[in-house]
């Protein structure tokens, strides 16, 4: 007889880790299913406005997310992606890559995913010196120019970390000014390895075998080339949402929640930055992560 949980847990973020320890310590019959554990976080430079550490790294972070995980002995399905969620009956049928899965709750906690640019070179040269993160490639491009497509907090922390690292650093982002942290920004502004264009946009990557540069348009139509080796794509996030099919989502594809983390189909919580709950930060969506949990227990002793 297929086993039914109490409560699935989609992803392994800081909102799915922070359910997963709330889950345990009420007792409930559970498991997470996740691609990987840590989420955006591993992928974070500095980390300095997380309550209780005035500095950590990201993966540092993210390694202390799940150590507090497995000291609850919590079960975390990794590589498994969902690619279906419906509920019929009062089960809620969860299917992966892996098998499938019954629930009698279940909380969306599956994060967001890197945006691409969409121009032309872009897929020729992905892991050729195109990448989508600079805490993991950063390293390759010692020594060398590099450009970081953005203009937001997550464009500001790959920059930071490349100043550590790279020759040079072209930020090129397509608003009249940079945004994000007043902090980070004016780090970045004061960095003399950093050439900032604003009004500015990729219109494709060049290169042979590996990158080799960038050519730019501005807000005028002038073009012009960067010669760099590395480029790093950091223009946002997208939710992932896409399985979620039958649940009300916003224009951006975000999972519409009210303030008990409940989406339209009851025994359906979501948290973190899948869903419409303004400002994407570690240390909100953990908040948000403990009320889904909490939620979700208390939806399970309303029912008879």
């Amino acid at each position: 007889m297929t086993e039914i949980f109490d409560l699935i847990i989609i992803g392994a973020g800081p909102a799915g880790i922070t359910a997963s320890v709330y889950a345990a310590r009420k007792r409930m019959n559970f498991i997470v299913v996740t691609g990987d554990i840590g989420g955006q976080t591993v992928w974070s430079g500095d980390v300095e406005n997380y309550t209780g550490y005035q500095f950590i790294t990201g993966p540092e972070l993210a390694a202390k997310f799940e150590e507090h995980m497995r000291q609850y002995g919590i079960e975390a399905r990794e590589t498994e992606f969902v690619s279906d969620i419906q509920k019929s009956g009062g089960i809620i049928s969860v299917k992966t890559n892996k098998g499938a899965y019954q629930t009698k709750t279940l909380i969306i906690a599956s994060g967001k995913k890197s945006k691409e640019l969409n121009v032309p070179g872009e897929k020729e040269f992905k892991n050729k010196g195109l990448t989508y993160c600079a805490t993991c490639d950063g390293p390759l491009f010692s020594g060398k120019n590099v450009s970081v497509i953005g203009g937001g907090n997550s464009a500001l922390d790959a920059a930071l970390q490349l100043v550590k690292i790279a020759k040079h650093t072209y930020i090129i982002n397509i608003t009249p000014a940079l945004g994000g942290d007043a902090v980070m920004r004016a780090k970045v502004e004061e960095s003399p390895s950093v050439t900032i264009f604003n009004n500015t946009q990729v219109s494709a990557v060049l290169g042979d075998k590996t990158v080799t540069g960038i050519r730019i348009k501005d807000n005028k139509g002038k073009e012009d080339l960067v010669a760099v080796e590395g480029i790093f794509v950091e223009i946002g996030l997208v939710p992932n949402s896409d399985f979620a099919r039958n649940i009300v989502k916003n224009e951006q594809g975000e999972i519409k929640v009210n303030c008990h983390n409940e989406t339209n189909i009851p025994g359906i919580f979501a948290a973190g930055d899948v869903t419409d709950v303004p400002e994407k930060q570690i240390v909100i969506a953990a908040g948000e992560g403990s009320k889904a949990a909490l939620s979700a227990f208390k939806y399970l002793a309303r029912k008879k």
